[in-house]
């Protein structure tokens, strides 16, 4: 039995297939727009790269947001539409959370981001305690200048950080900058904490699922 995993918050697309043991499969790349006719025939390729079947999956894990508009409805519509048409248990995981989860501890807090359109970035703060990093707030939209307004102490950013927010964070005395491998989007820790919640009970309708669309600040 095998858990399918999609991300399509942002230009980066991810899709991963783990059977509860190990990652089976996972691909991860910068789409040029095209997430409509890439993303159904990459899960299709993958499912037998495995060996796998559609009828064979146990659950879905998708990414809700925050992120492109455009982006997350179309995993989200080919997610629920597996999920339906093969009686599914689906379940819905923060963008920002498959970020924090592949970042090692640190005594300082997290700044985890990723494109949300239009010059601006979408992004959520984290600290480390027992049980990794954790957040109590919202994610929010802002531009690079509005979050390096908003750092008054040492700070780890990370996550779909663009040339331009290298160029404009780099050497910051408020910014510890995460490297570029670091910053990877990982399908595989979004079906692990899929297969986590799965293993509880907890699960979603599909029919109700909804992705988390963000508004600038300012609106």
């Amino acid at each position: 039995m095998m858990l399918l995993a999609l991300d399509t918050s942002t230009r980066t697309i991810g899709i991963a297939i783990h059977d509860g043991s190990q990652v089976l499969a996972e691909s991860v790349w910068i789409s040029a727009g095209h997430h409509t006719i890439e993303l159904a025939p990459e899960v299709a390729l993958m499912m037998r790269k495995v060996g796998g079947t559609f009828a064979g999956l146990k659950g879905l894990g998708v990414a809700l947001g925050p992120g492109s508009y455009t982006g997350l409805r179309i995993g989200m519509a080919l997610a629920k539409g597996l999920a339906l048409t093969q009686s599914l248990p689906m379940v819905g995981i923060p963008t920002l959370d498959i970020i924090a989860r592949c970042q090692p501890g640190r005594s300082e807090p997290m700044f985890a981001m990723v494109q949300s359109g239009r010059n601006r970035i979408a992004g959520l703060w984290y600290k480390w305690g027992r049980k990794g990093w954790q957040t109590r707030e919202e994610a929010e939209s802002m531009t690079y200048e509005e979050l390096l307004e908003r750092l008054s102490e040492k700070t780890y950013v990370c996550g779909e950080i663009n040339a331009e927010g290298r160029e404009i964070l780099s050497g910051k005395i408020n910014v510890e900058l995460a490297p570029p491998a670091q910053c990877v989007r990982r399908p595989s820790v979004l079906a692990e904490l899929a297969w986590k919640e799965l293993r509880k009970g907890r699960h979603s309708n599909p029919a109700k699922l909804a992705l988390i669309y963000l508004r600038p600040r300012s609106e």
